[in-house]
C-alpha cells in the first residue's frame, strides 16, 4: 500500500518509510493536485483533517492521535497492514526513493570513522545520496514498535 500525507502528520511519513511503505509527503491543501495525487499513483491519503477524509472519489484514512507512535499503531491496524522486518529500512527517510546495498569501500570517506570501522553492510540512496547502515536506530525501532503493540 502507498501513502501521500498531509502536513501535520510530519512525523508519521518518516516512521512510514522505516517501515517500508511507499509514503509520498504532501505539504499543501490543494485539493484538486491531492485528489490527483491519489488516484494517478493510487495512494491513500493520510490525514487529521476531517473535512478532506469526507470527500469522495479517492482513498482517505484519518489519523487522530496526537502522539507519532500511536499514529502509526492507528494505521497499520485500521488499515490492516502487516509490518515486515525484510522492510524495515528499506526506503531513504528523506526522499522515500529505496536505498540500494553499496560496497563498504565507496562509503570510506562519507561516514564517520567510528561508524566505518564497527559497521560491515551500508546502503545508499540512490536520488538524495545519503548513506544508511544499522546502528543503535535499528534496535531503537524494534523497541518503539514493540511498545505501541506491533510486534
Amino acid at each position: 500500500m502507498k501513502f501521500v500525507v498531509l502536513n501535520e502528520l510530519g512525523r508519521l511519513v518518516r516512521w512510514l518509510r522505516i517501515l517500508g511503505f511507499d509514503t509520498a509527503y504532501f505539504p499543501k491543501h490543494d485539493k484538486a493536485t491531492l485528489a490527483m495525487i491519489s488516484l494517478k499513483e493510487d495512494r491513500v491519503i493520510l490525514t487529521r483533517d476531517t473535512r478532506i477524509s469526507k470527500y469522495g472519489g479517492y482513498r482517505t484514512f484519518r489519523v487522530d492521535s496526537d502522539s507519532y507512535k500511536e499514529q502509526v499503531k492507528q494505521v497499520i491496524e485500521g488499515l490492516n497492514l502487516k509490518i515486515d522486518e525484510d522492510k524495515l529500512f528499506t526506503r531513504c527517510v528523506v526522499c522515500n526513493a529505496e536505498i540500494e546495498a553499496i560496497d563498504k569501500n565507496e562509503v570510506k570517506d562519507k561516514v564517520p570513522e567510528y561508524v566505518f570501522q564497527t559497521q560491515e553492510y551500508f546502503s545508499k540512496c540512490p536520488k538524495c545520496e545519503r548513506i544508511y547502515w544499522r546502528g543503535t536506530h535499528w534496535g531503537n525501532t524494534k523497541k518503539i514498535l514493540k511498545e505501541a503493540g506491533l510486534s
